[in-house]
């Protein structure tokens, strides 16, 4: 008997691709740069499964190409880039990678957070520019961490991951959360608070929303002008949360003191993009999940699951429950 045929649409940790191989006849685009749309859409015409990345999108077009494909399994645990409904509509689960990264994810969060407040990015080119010829009493300050007031948009898995770390350094958290942690909120020290407010009391403000149309440019030029001129904002999220133009502006007239981004929008960020030019903002290409640990466990997630749908078993993580009630 054939194997079930799965595509890969790039290659991923060989925990996960073991997996698959075992049970499956597996292809994987070999590129470390996305499958082109039309070269995916000709790979998907006979495959029973799919493991993806945040790079492909998942719409009406790609699962008309795919007509035999029984699960869509994303390698991340965000899936904006997929049609759900249209997924679900057609009867086809949808997977995706959550809880293992959310240490990993939380331990960027806080390294941006770091990073930004006390100019490592600035001060190490610096270094390395050969600018540095003493020790300087008034180069590089930057704001202290302990004891200052850390808002958090978003309180899921990872924001309540942060806020563990907060808690380290003695910090004053406020939250912000469609639903209420209140079970969180003795443990944590958490204080329930609207964005507005997030936005005028914070000195570090970190977001952990997932995106969605009402999350998109959800922190534009009204909410950065309501920031203290001292605060640092972080996104690990998604890079459409907050409108680079007017991050932009907020940073070079000095409206909030610096950002530290895992995310931006467009992803990757184009080099002629002037956030690029400012030493008060400190950018890295999506790597909040990238530890040995957490890619192979994020591999593994997502094999199991393109397998769970193969053999018609309800994926281990599956965005689209509803789909099994049809």
């Amino acid at each position: 008997m054939a194997k079930p045929k799965v595509y890969v649409t790039r290659k991923i940790p060989e925990t996960g691709l073991e997996i698959l191989r075992a049970q499956c006849d597996i292809t994987v685009y070999p590129e470390a740069l996305p499958v082109p749309r039309a070269e995916l859409l000709q790979e998907i015409k006979d495959v029973d499964g799919v493991l993806t990345l945040l790079t492909e999108k998942v719409d009406a077009e790609f699962l008309d190409h795919a007509p035999r494909v029984k699960v869509v399994s994303n390698m991340a645990v965000g899936f904006d880039n997929i049609d759900v409904k249209e997924c679900t509509r057609r009867g086809i689960p949808v997977g995706n990678t959550p809880e293992v990264l959310t240490d990993t994810t939380a331990d960027m969060a806080f390294t941006l957070l770091l990073s930004a407040a006390r100019h490592v990015g600035s001060a190490s080119r610096y270094v390395l520019a050969g600018k540095w010829k003493t020790w300087e009493p008034l180069g590089f300050l930057g704001y202290d961490i302990h004891g200052a007031t850390l808002g958090i948009i978003g309180l899921g898995r990872i924001g309540a991951a942060v806020a563990r770390r907060a808690r380290g350094f003695n910090m004053n958290i406020l939250y912000y959360d469609a639903f209420p942690r209140r079970d969180l909120e003795p443990e944590l020290g958490l204080r329930l608070v609207s964005v507005d407010e997030i936005l005028a009391q914070s000195d570090f403000i970190t977001v952990h929303t997932p995106m969605t149309p009402e999350t998109y440019h959800m922190i534009g030029e009204a909410q950065l002008r309501k920031m203290k001129p001292n605060a640092v904002i972080v996104n690990t999220a998604r890079g459409g949360i907050i409108d680079p133009k007017a991050l932009y502006k907020a940073l070079k007239e000095g409206w909030i003191a610096a950002a530290g981004l895992d995310v931006t929008e467009p992803e990757p960020i184009p080099m002629d993009d002037p956030l690029l030019t400012l030493d008060n903002c400190l950018i890295v290409p999506h790597i909040a999940s990238a530890s040995f640990t957490t890619r192979s466990e994020m591999s593994a997630m997502a094999a199991r699951n393109v397998l769970a749908g193969i053999h018609g078993e309800r994926l281990p993580t599956c965005v689209n429950p509803e789909v099994y009630q049809k």
